[in-house]
């Protein structure tokens, strides 16, 4: 079984990274950006055909590892 996780910055969290992103595609050219936030996305194979098995142990990884849950938000889609 396939997932993704994708993690993001909570709403009002200061995201420096998006700021010199932002200002490097601005300073490249690109138009029309009005504002960048960056995440991360984790693609993970999961040794198990049980969807509820496979979400529980996700979450699990997401609260102890992925994602800095005072911070962050995350997503869960299982493929």
């Amino acid at each position: 079984m396939k997932a993704r996780v994708t993690v993001t910055l909570k709403n009002g969290v200061l995201d420096p990274q998006g700021k010199a992103i932002e200002g490097a595609l601005k300073s490249l050219g690109v138009d029309g950006i009005a504002n960048v936030r960056q995440g991360k996305v984790f693609d993970i194979e999961l040794d198990t055909a049980d969807k509820g098995q496979a979400e529980a142990s996700l979450k699990a990884a997401c609260e102890k590892l992925l994602a800095n849950t005072v911070i962050e938000n995350y997503r869960v889609e299982i493929a």
